[in-house]
C-alpha cells in the first residue's frame, strides 16, 4: 500500500494558494453541511470538489473524475472523515495515473474546530436528506435538523404502482404524480383538488414530508417513459406541496438507490394511507413559487428576469419534442438554456453517477456562464414541468431568492399557435430589447 504524503493544515493553506485540487471524500450529504461525525461546523473545506470514497467503486470512476475537469498535471490533496477514507481515494488517482498526491487527515481534529479555517455548505441541505436520516426517523429516533412530531413518508410514481410493490421503504405510502398534477395539461392541479389530494395523502400544512423515487430507466418507445422516471417526479411533487404551503419538505438524496445503497430493509406491503380532515392552510400559501404563461411573457421582456429552458438541446434546436404525445417542436424565443441531460426523462447535468444532486458549485458555475445568476428573478421550465422543478429545487436549495417554475413549459405554449417559437441553433442571445418575432 502506498503511502501518500500528509500535509499539515499550513501546507493545506499554502498549496490552495498555489491552486492545488482539493478533493472531498467524505458522503455527498457531509459535503452539503450534514454534521455525520457530530463535527461543530458542518459543509466541506472552501473550493473543495466532491469526490466521495463510495464511487471509486464505479467502473466509470475515471469518467467522474474528467467530467469535474481533474487533470493529471494538477496537484491533488484529498480529504475525509477517516485516513481509511482517503487513502482509498488516493489510491484511485495513483492508479489512474496521476502523481501529485497528498492526504490530509487533520479535517475533523483541527479544520472543522477552527472558525478561522473557511468552510461553504449547502444553504437549504436540511431539506435534502440521507437514507441514513430516513432510517432513523422511521426507526422513531430524533434524527438531526427535525423538530416534528409528525411525518410521512411519500414513494412518488407517475402511473406505476409497481414501481413501488416491488420494493419501497418500510411504512412509506405511495403517490402518483397525477394527483398532484393534472393529466391534461400536466400543470399543478386547482387549490381544491391539491387540498383534497394532499388530505387524502395524510399531508398538512405542519406533515414534515420526505419525498422519493425510484430511477427505472426509462425508455422513449414506452407509451408513458415517465412510469420509469420517478426520482424526477419526487421532486415534483416536491415543487407543488410547497406551493401548496406544505413547510418542511424533504427529498431523499439519490432516492430510492440510495436506500438500497445503504443495504436497508426494504417494504412491499401496500401501506395504507391515513387521511387527515384538513390541511390546515389556504392553497396556495405561496403562489410565487408558479409562474403560468402571462407572466412568462413579461419575464422573457424583463432585463431582471429569465425564463430557463432546462430540456435537452435536441429539444432546444428542434430536433425533436422530446415526448411521444407533443408534436410541436421548438423553443420559446427569449429562453435561457439550461441543459438537463440526454432527453426529457433524464437530469445527468444536474446529478450524480448515483443519482444524488450534484455538486452544488458545479451547477453554479454552469448556470453562471448562461447567464443564470441569484439577483434574478429565475422561472424554471422545461416540457411538461419534472424537470423544470428539479433545476428550481437546485436553485432553491441554494437559498436564491426569487426563483420559481414556470409550469405549463413547452407543451402549454406551443399549445397555443400565437406564441411564437424558434428552430435551429441560436444566434448570439439577443438583447432583451429587441424585437423577437
Amino acid at each position: 500500500m502506498t503511502q501518500f504524503k500528509q500535509i499539515t493544515t499550513q501546507e493545506l493553506l499554502d498549496k490552495q494558494k498555489k491552486s492545488a485540487v482539493i478533493i472531498d471524500a467524505r458522503p455527498v450529504d457531509a459535503y452539503n453541511g450534514w454534521k455525520l461525525h457530530n463535527e461543530p461546523r458542518g459543509g466541506h473545506i472552501r473550493g473543495a470538489k466532491s469526490l466521495p470514497v463510495k464511487w471509486t467503486g464505479y467502473m466509470d470512476w475515471i469518467e467522474i473524475v474528467r467530467h469535474k475537469k481533474i487533470d493529471p498535471s494538477e496537484e491533488i490533496i484529498i480529504y475525509g472523515y477517516t485516513p481509511e477514507e482517503a487513502q482509498k481515494v488516493a489510491e484511485s488517482f495513483e492508479k489512474a495515473d496521476y502523481s501529485k498526491i497528498a492526504v490530509y487527515n487533520n479535517f475533523l481534529t483541527e479544520w472543522a474546530t477552527d472558525e478561522t479555517l473557511p468552510m461553504e455548505y449547502l444553504p437549504k441541505y436540511r431539506q435534502l436528506v440521507s437514507a441514513e436520516w430516513v432510517k432513523e426517523l422511521i426507526s422513531g429516533k430524533k434524527p438531526a435538523e427535525y423538530e416534528n412530531d409528525k411525518y410521512v413518508v411519500v414513494h412518488a410514481h407517475y402511473r406505476n404502482r409497481d414501481a413501488y410493490l416491488s420494493g419501497h421503504i418500510p411504512g412509506a405510502i405511495d403517490m402518483d404524480t397525477n394527483a398532484l398534477e393534472s393529466p391534461e395539461t400536466w400543470n399543478r392541479r386547482s387549490p381544491e383538488e391539491l387540498k383534497k389530494a394532499l388530505e387524502e395523502h395524510g399531508i398538512t400544512v405542519d406533515t414534515t414530508v420526505v419525498l422519493y423515487g425510484k430511477f427505472m430507466f426509462p425508455d422513449n418507445d414506452d407509451e408513458f417513459p415517465g412510469s420509469a422516471a420517478g426520482d424526477i417526479g419526487a421532486i415534483r411533487n416536491a415543487f407543488i406541496m410547497m406551493y401548496a404551503g406544505v413547510k418542511d419538505v424533504r427529498v431523499l438524496n439519490g432516492g430510492f438507490q440510495s436506500w438500497e445503497d445503504a443495504g436497508f430493509d426494504v417494504g412491499t406491503e401496500d401501506v395504507p394511507k391515513q387521511p387527515v380532515s384538513d390541511f390546515g392552510a389556504r392553497i396556495p400559501a405561496r403562489p410565487e413559487l408558479a409562474v403560468d404563461v402571462p407572466q412568462a411573457k413579461e419575464m422573457i421582456a424583463d432585463r431582471e428576469a429569465e425564463l430557463v429552458c432546462v430540456r435537452s438541446y435536441p429539444e432546444y434546436i428542434g430536433e425533436v419534442s422530446g415526448y411521444n404525445y407533443i408534436e410541436a417542436k421548438g423553443r420559446i424565443p427569449g429562453a435561457i438554456f439550461a441543459d438537463c441531460g440526454s432527453d426529457a426523462y433524464h437530469m445527468e447535468n444536474y446529478r450524480n453517477v448515483d443519482h444524488t444532486t450534484r455538486e452544488f458549485h458545479e451547477v453554479i458555475e454552469n448556470w453562471k456562464q448562461n447567464g443564470i445568476t441569484p439577483d434574478k428573478h429565475l422561472a424554471f421550465y422545461c416540457g411538461t414541468g419534472w424537470r423544470g422543478s428539479e433545476a428550481w429545487f437546485n436553485a432553491w436549495l441554494l437559498g436564491w431568492p426569487h426563483v420559481s417554475v414556470y409550469d405549463g413549459g413547452w407543451f402549454e405554449w406551443s399549445n397555443n399557435p400565437a406564441n411564437p417559437y424558434e428552430t435551429g441553433v441560436p444566434e448570439e442571445a439577443a438583447s432583451k430589447d429587441q424585437s423577437q418575432h
